[in-house]
């Protein structure tokens, strides 16, 4: 067995046959050397899950033997984070707006940046006593479960083009109680809501530039679905799509709320307003990059200073 200086199993060694601590050691150096940004946590969180436990119960039984199938089934997912397959996908779930979202290969893993969105999109439906939601790709249905839960007076209607997407939501929606709140429709975007209106239509669209995509992490680029991230050549593709369509989708009075990429937002503003739209919000990150616009049909004074994330 390769060791270090301090003793501990190089990165390439097999794990230790000892306590936690060391197998955690390992874990750490292991992922650390293949370039996984957040090692020692990565390891805790894998580890816990194989236990059963939580990161607190890991320290408890620090000196803890692991039996052989235990440890077996650590090692895999280990190896399988060093190839940088993501955390969420192996453990099977990712946190948004306080709750578990079942995900997989077949979803983009929700971030928290389209907690914005759901924020901004919560704010604006209770000015309206029973508001009508679209949201459109819904993916793993984080945005339309949540607001269903969030909002029990509102009606949900979610689409999504990829039935394995789709399946990932029908089955987040069953878990966390919304399935009889949550209409979820296989179909492009607005094509399975023909001659409906909604009070709020929103959505997290592909927005990387389709060149951009090998450059991402490979967490992203090699294994969240191209489909739910490529843009097309400007990241703009799919913005362009929603602001031609959407109109006769918009109740009177209603509002398209849109999540955007970094440096997006003056053309997207700018888009939406050759379709009628006028920007009546931007809101930001906790980083000061415009995530999410809100536009209206056009009337009264947009918004000012869009586009200046610098």
């Amino acid at each position: 067995m390769l060791e270090t200086r301090d003793g501990i199993p190089a990165a390439d060694s097999p794990p230790p046959a000892d306590g936690l601590a060391a197998r955690l050691r390992w874990a750490e150096r292991h992922l650390a050397a293949r370039g996984v940004a957040s090692p020692r946590l990565d390891a805790e969180l894998l580890l816990a899950d194989v236990l059963g436990t939580d990161r607190a119960g890991l320290r408890l039984g620090r000196e803890r033997p692991l039996d052989r199938r235990l440890a077996d089934r650590f090692v895999r997912l280990v190896e399988r984070r060093g190839a940088r397959e993501p955390l969420q996908y192996l453990r099977g779930r990712q946190e948004f707006f306080s709750r578990d979202f079942t995900v997989d290969r077949a979803v983009l893993v929700p971030r928290p940046e389209t907690e914005i969105l759901v924020e901004v999109a919560l704010e604006r439906a209770r000015r309206v006593a029973r508001p009508s939601i679209l949201d459109l790709g819904t993916g793993s249905g984080a945005i339309a479960v949540t607001l269903a839960l969030e909002l029990p007076q509102a009606r949900i209607v979610a689409t999504e083009i990829s039935e394995p997407a789709l399946s990932a939501a029908r089955a987040n929606a069953v878990r966390l109680g919304a399935a009889a709140r949550v209409q979820l429709r296989r179909g492009d975007l607005l094509a399975p809501c023909a001659g409906e209106r909604f009070d709020l239509v929103v959505s997290n669209p592909p927005y990387v530039p389709s060149a951009e995509i090998a450059a991402l992490e490979p967490e992203v680029g090699e294994w969240e679905p191209r489909l739910a991230l490529d843009g097309g050549p400007d990241g703009l593709a799919v913005h362009r799509r929603i602001a031609a369509e959407v109109a006769s989708a918009v109740a009177p009075g209603g509002e398209v709320v849109i999540e955007i990429g970094r440096g997006q937002g003056a053309a997207v503003a700018a888009i939406f307003a050759a379709a009628g739209f006028a920007a009546r919000e931007a809101r930001r990150d906790l980083a000061g990059i415009e995530r999410v616009l809100v536009f209206a049909r056009a009337a009264g004074a947009a918004v000012r200073g869009i586009g200046d994330d610098g």
